[in-house]
């Protein structure tokens, strides 16, 4: 993964970095042209996973959370960086140097559809037992309707989710 300070100071150079190390060094050796030390820098996300560019988005790259961005990289599945997205960047929640997916009670289904949603809630037998003469009967997309109060669609790195967030 590949991420560049961009310094406030129009008379400095930024620098790439892929390390928590590397970026502290580099910044700390930064000077402007004339031979200030540069403090302030925007972080962007400019290489690596598509889910990892996302949770970038969702928590925000600063200065002061660049460490906790790649500890969760490293540490977190991509459920866990998919629960922390939604619950940040889609419900509003904050992200701070504790945050850890679990503080977030996120339902995440991997769907396309609503409708997909109600068959397999169907199917789990979430509306009871249901006899197989009659779930040709069943309305699906007024289910579908009805989930889609409580449930919302988004895509994270190229996968369709269903989510609800409590």
């Amino acid at each position: 993964m590949t991420l560049h300070a961009q310094p406030y100071d129009l008379a400095a150079t930024g620098f790439y970095f892929e390390t928590v190390g590397e970026y502290q060094a580099k910044a700390a050796a930064l000077r402007n042209d004339y031979g200030d030390p540069v403090e302030e820098f925007e972080i962007q996300f400019i290489d690596g996973e598509a889910i990892d560019c996302e949770l970038a988005k969702a928590i925000g790259l600063y200065q002061s959370t660049i460490a906790q961005y790649f500890d969760a990289v490293d540490e977190w599945n991509d459920h866990d960086k998919r629960v922390v997205i939604i619950a940040v960047g889609e419900c509003g929640y904050s992200f701070d140097a504790s945050t850890q997916p679990s503080d977030f009670d996120v339902d995440i289904y991997e769907l396309d559809t609503m409708r997909d949603l109600a068959e397999q809630f169907v199917g789990d037998g979430l509306f009871g037992d249901i006899p197989e003469r009659l779930q040709f009967y069943i309305d699906y997309d007024a289910i579908a309707r009805d989930l889609s109060l409580d449930y919302a669609q988004t895509e994270i790195a190229g996968t369709s989710l269903i989510y609800r967030s409590a």
